[in-house]
């Protein structure tokens, strides 16, 4: 029973140990882009009409490529239990072969850059 009681006591001063550490830690003055309602680079309240960096465009159609590839080799492990699970590993080394030598050339021509 007193092992018990040492363990409550000890783990509910630890957790207010590391809540007020937290705080402590927490603690910093915000600067006003990270008050912006907005955090994407530019200003909200300006002129809509800008125009945008074509490498926004480009990182943002990578992100959605590979995130496509990840929900597309989710059922991988599923698969290997079919009848011919040779095959569907060949399927799926050709697509991550594909894919990595798309993102290497797309690195290698500068597509990737943000600043010329």
């Amino acid at each position: 029973m007193n092992m018990i009681l040492f363990m409550l006591a000890l783990s509910l001063a630890l957790s207010i140990l590391l809540i007020s550490l937290n705080f402590w830690l927490a603690q910093m003055t915000p600067d006003s882009e990270k008050l912006s309602p907005y955090e994407c680079g530019f200003d909200p309240l300006g002129s809509a009409r800008l125009p945008f960096s074509i490498r926004f465009f480009l990182v943002a159609i990578l992100f959605l490529l590979f995130d496509l590839e990840i929900a597309l080799l989710l059922p991988l492990p599923w698969a290997t239990q079919l009848q011919s699970p040779t095959t569907t590993l060949t399927w799926t080394l050709l697509i991550i072969t594909l894919l990595t030598l798309g993102l290497i050339y797309e690195w290698l021509q500068g597509g990737l850059e943000w600043a010329e």
